[in-house]
């Protein structure tokens, strides 16, 4: 309790001064003073002050009294007899309007009353009518921001501010004074940029020019001596000022002034000094470079002078110079001679003692040289001092160069003797003519020849009978003749004597490698041509010393889609021996052309494509096979690859009627060619249909002459197989005299039923039952019953006629069934229509009858009563007998005899029929089949196993 009260006591006692001291005033400003730099655009503030060092500054733009500056500032600076100092940088330059500035002074959150406004006039008073333009003539910074001012005349209205080209936004200051700012200002030209300011009536009123660029920049500072006393200093400007004039860099070395001339960033010192300080000002800064060194250690001789030659050979010469100075006399010293000829710059170096006097050796006879000498110092070597002034010299004559000679043979007995021209270089001399020797061992005549130095070949002839041929070569100038080339000529081999390979070019030439020969005791030489150019071939050959075993061939001459022949021949001192030989291509391309004379033909349903080679020289590359395309509307169908060159046809198989089109393409490893196509409609092929069916004729020919002669030898088996012999019914007596039944015997009886049928239609035919009784009875008398034959019994049987009003008689009833042992068969008849034909039988023939089975006699003896009796008709009258009467089967009673004449009866019978059947004892022509088609079942074993 009685802590706190002592902590409110001691509060109050130290606040109650500070609210003593509130009530005191502070001291207002006085004497304010202002001082303007047009220049810097600063206003320089000066007041009297007392005690304070915070306080509250404005200031004003006087006319419009718009607030430009309103802050507390506190002044750190020292005060000088009770007065306080402040500047102000103004972004609007000064003149373009008057300012009028107050302070007040401020302690914490006591402040003063504010001091009278101090003014300071600008250059838009009324009394300045004229237009005025602000600031002019001014340097700048690159990058920075710059306003200007237009001050209006009296009575002009504003219309627009231009910086360059550009319209500016201005902003009205006072009632004449409006302003722009340009913010970040490139750099001017050199003369600098300008702003106008244009009135309402677009006259320009008025404007001003500024100028912006950089300080200076310069650097490297670097001093020599020439003539080993003064010295020269050099350095390089930077970055460009883009300042000029009056505002250009001003250099100082040494405190004392450097004369720039022509620009050129160097000073001239009359003494070598080991230091030295260059200054670079201009007015937006100022730049400082030193450099420091010995005088040994930068000297840069002068250029030699009065260069000349004073001695010349073919192959060297003498060269000497002079220096400008004395002292070079004994200055050790390095210095390089260049020498020029034809393009080719060689330059060599010399050292000495004063230096002025060198030989050039290595030089080509007969050539025009340049010489142009520089030094430096030997020992402490600074830089290369200048070339000297260029002198000319010519060589002496010499002998030329041995000429590089081939022969060339294109067969065994011609061919071109070859030389490559001697360069420039090598003539040594003014050269004139090629001398040409041939020969050989066995001839004593000599050939010689002389041609101009245009020629570079001579054709070569060999005789039959000539041994080793040579040839000579060698070239002359107008003072010497070289030494002579000679070659004996070598055996003429053709491409199918040699085993050829192919070979690729690469990077515009061919890489050729072989295997050594030891006959290559002279080295080898590479030749190659145009594999395509016949008998005048540009032939091109390579010679390369002995133990190298590859070369590159590169030409100008060389040309892609060529193909080329190149041979490596092994050089002695006999005749070259080829080594090896090969073709290629620098670069393959395309075939120029298709493939020529393509055919189609048909062979029955397939179609062969023909075609012929793609001439060598539209080859352009090594044809790797051919493609077979169908060429159809939309699109080509690949049928077949051909990769083997030598093929040049192809069979399409199995082809339908129609109309097709094919194209064949060769290709190379750059692609195919255009392609060449042909069309072909395929037709039905009659000529092989017709050859075919001839064949099919000679073949059946063949075989039925190879049948006949079979069957001719087989004839015996041929004719009892289909042919057999019938034989011939064995008649007792004779049937034409004799008027005696025929007896046949009866086979056993089968068990017939016979319907008993009181009602018998008169029109209709009918069996009439026999007892076997009865039967028996007949013919027990004549021959006696087989009772243990094995034959199945037979039923026996009559037709009766009935006739129109009578009714067949009736037999005993227990004769319609009986029995004949177990061979017996049950038939039944419902009835059996006998033939349609009447039969007159007289009454004796009926008795005869009742015995047995008697066609034929009662036949003959009906013919010879019709004979008798002239009746021609053979039908029955109404109350003739009827057939069955005769108690037997009476079939044949339309039978007639073979010979139509009646008398003469030659006893010949018709077919005899059973007695139990229908069936005729010869068959007729379909029962005949029916035979010979069993019969056939067992002739084929027969055939087979060569038996009749």
């Amino acid at each position: 309790m009685y802590s706190t009260l002592l902590c409110v006591l001691c509060l109050i006692f130290t606040v109650s001064p500070s609210l003593c001291q509130d009530d005191s005033p502070l001291d207002v400003p006085q004497q304010i003073r202002l001082d303007k730099d047009f220049a810097a655009q600063r206003l320089s503030v000066t007041w009297h002050c007392n005690l304070g060092s915070v306080f509250d500054i404005e200031i004003y733009r006087t006319e419009f009294m718009d607030i430009a500056f309103n802050e507390t500032v506190e002044l750190s600076t020292e005060k000088n007899a009770g007065d306080c100092h402040w500047n102000w940088t103004s972004t609007v330059p000064l003149e373009c309007t008057s300012h009028s500035v107050r302070i007040r002074s401020r302690n914490l959150l006591r402040v003063s009353e504010w001091s009278p406004y101090e003014t300071t006039k600008g250059s838009d008073l009324p009394e300045n009518t004229g237009a005025q333009m602000y600031p002019a003539d001014k340097v700048v910074l690159a990058g920075t921001n710059t306003t200007f001012c237009c001050i209006l005349g009296e009575g002009q209205v504003l219309q627009e501010i231009l910086y360059m080209k550009s319209v500016m936004k201005e902003v009205r200051l006072s009632r004449r004074s409006y302003a722009v700012t340009q913010t970040l200002q490139p750099p001017s030209n050199a003369s600098g940029t300008n702003v106008f300011c244009l009135a309402e009536t677009n006259v320009t009123v008025v404007g001003a020019v500024i100028f912006v660029g950089y300080p200076p920049g310069d650097e490297d500072l670097i001093c020599e001596t020439q003539d080993l006393v003064s010295a020269v200093c050099q350095w390089k400007e930077g970055r460009s000022t883009h300042l000029r004039g009056r505002r250009d860099t001003r250099y100082t070395l040494n405190g004392r002034a450097c004369k720039i001339v022509k620009k050129a960033k160097k000073c001239s010192w009359e003494q070598w000094e080991s230091n030295w300080t260059l200054v670079a000002k201009n007015p937006l800064g100022m730049r400082e470079i030193r450099d420091s060194a010995p005088l040994s250690q930068r000297v840069r001789p002068v250029a030699p002078e009065n260069l000349k030659v004073l001695v010349r050979n073919p192959r060297n010469a003498t060269l000497q110079w002079s220096w400008r100075y004395q002292g070079y006399e004994a200055f050790p010293l390095i210095c390089q001679v260049n020498v020029v000829s034809n393009g080719i710059s060689v330059t060599r170096n010399y050292s000495g003692a004063g230096l002025s006097l060198v030989l050039l050796e290595d030089l080509w006879p007969y050539e025009t040289y340049r010489a142009l000498v520089r030094c430096g110092s030997k020992n402490n070597f600074w830089k290369w001092g200048d070339w000297s002034l260029e002198s000319s010299f010519r060589t002496k004559m010499d002998r030329p160069e041995t000429p590089d000679m081939w022969i060339w043979m294109g067969s065994d007995k011609s061919g071109r003797v070859l030389w490559k021209p001697l360069s420039k270089t090598e003539i040594h001399g003014d050269f004139i003519r090629y001398n040409i020797t041939q020969g050989s061992a066995s001839d004593e005549g000599v050939q010689r020849l002389e041609v101009p130095a245009s020629q570079l070949s001579v054709p070569l002839s060999l005789q039959d009978n000539t041994s080793q041929p040579f040839a000579t070569l060698l070239a002359r100038n107008s003072k010497w003749a070289s030494h002579t080339s000679q070659l004996l000529v070598p055996k003429y081999l053709a491409d199918v004597d040699v085993t050829l390979s192919e070979i690729s070019g690469s990077d515009g030439g061919f890489n050729m490698s072989w295997l050594a020969s030891a006959n290559a005791s002279r080295g080898y030489a590479v030749e190659w041509f145009n594999t395509s150019c016949g008998q005048y071939c540009s032939v091109d050959w390579l010679k390369v010393p002995e133990g190298t075993t590859s070369a590159r061939i590169e030409s100008s001459e060389l040309e892609a889609g060529v193909r080329y022949t190149i041979s490596v021949y092994a050089l002695s001192d006999e005749a070259p021996q080829l080594v090896e030989r090969r073709h290629g291509y620098l670069e393959e391309m395309v075939p120029a052309e298709p493939v020529p004379s393509l055919e189609a033909s048909q062979y029955e349903s397939s179609v062969l494509l023909s075609w012929q080679e793609i001439p060598l020289p539209s080859q352009r590359g090594f044809v790797q096979g051919y493609n077979v395309y169908l060429a159809n509307i939309s699109k080509n169908t690949l049928l077949a690859n051909i990769t083997d060159p030598s093929v040049r046809n192809y069979t399409i198989r199995k082809l339908g009627l129609g109309t097709y089109k094919f194209t064949v393409r060769a290709y190379t490893s750059a692609g195919e060619d255009g392609g060449s196509t042909v069309s072909i409609k395929l037709e039905p092929y009659t000529d092989l249909l017709l050859f075919e069916i001839l064949i099919a004729l000679a073949a059946m020919s063949g075989f039925f002459i190879l049948v006949t002669a079979v069957c001719y030898r087989k004839r015996q088996w041929v004719k009892k197989a289909f042919y057999p012999e019938i034989p011939e019914p064995k008649l007792p007596g004779q049937w034409s005299t004799s008027q005696a039944t025929l007896d046949v015997k009866p086979s056993p009886h089968s068990m017939v039923h016979i319907v008993e049928n009181p009602q018998w239609d008169s029109s209709k035919e009918g069996l009439v039952p026999v007892s076997e009784e009865d039967e028996d009875d007949n013919e027990s008398g004549s021959e006696p019953t087989d009772t243990d034959s094995d034959e199945p019994g037979l039923l026996r049987y009559y037709n009766q006629v009935v006739g129109d009003s009578g009714q067949a008689p009736r037999l005993p009833t227990d004769s319609s069934s009986s029995s004949v042992g177990s061979a017996d068969t049950d038939v039944t008849y419902t009835g059996i229509q006998t033939s349609p034909c009447g039969l007159e039988v007289p009454a004796q023939v009926e008795a005869q009858a009742a015995g047995g089975y008697r066609p034929q006699a009662q036949v003959v003896q009906q013919q010879q009563q019709q004979q008798q009796s002239g009746q021609s008709d053979a039908h029955p009258k109404a109350g003739a007998p009827s057939p069955a009467l005769f108690g037997g089967y009476k079939p044949q009673c339309t039978w007639r005899p073979d010979s139509p004449d009646a008398n003469g009866f030659d006893g010949s019978v018709g077919s005899p029929t059973s007695v139990n059947s229908s069936q005729f004892l010869i068959p007729d022509v379909s029962s005949e089949d029916s035979r010979n088609a069993g019969s056939s079942t067992t002739w084929i074993p027969s055939f087979l196993s060569g038996k009749p």
